[in-house]
């Protein structure tokens, strides 16, 4: 068998008023996944639970995301993530002790263990 990559999702989440990296990276998974219908398994006669997912967030803050809801989001396949530095704040220059928007970046993987002989 061989893990051949299939697709690359891509996808923007943000958090505007509470300061949650975990909600802004979950988002930007959200974001990835609601807008494409991956059928992967039918074309190659497999099951969803095959898809081999690993998903990179980037965020100004990775220390501050939990990554248990952020593979949470996930309704199938086998899960792995990591978190980067990336994304944006946006600091309100009105309210120095407001939190600041957060604008995080999520890019999935998606890939199949596939018969070279298909």
């Amino acid at each position: 068998m061989t893990i051949t990559p299939m697709l690359l999702e891509m996808g923007m989440g943000t958090s505007l008023r509470s300061g949650s990296y975990t909600k802004a990276a979950c988002r930007a998974v959200k974001n990835a996944l609601w807008r494409n219908s991956i059928n992967l398994d039918e074309v190659f006669g497999a099951e969803k639970s095959d898809m081999i997912i690993s998903v990179e967030i980037a965020c100004q803050k990775p220390n501050l995301v939990d990554i248990k809801p952020v593979i949470a989001e996930f309704p199938y396949g086998t899960v792995t993530a990591i978190v980067v530095p990336g994304g944006l704040d946006i600091h309100n220059a009105h309210k120095s002790d407001a939190h600041p928007a957060i604008i995080a970046h999520a890019a999935i993987n998606i890939a199949l263990d596939l018969d070279p002989r298909r």
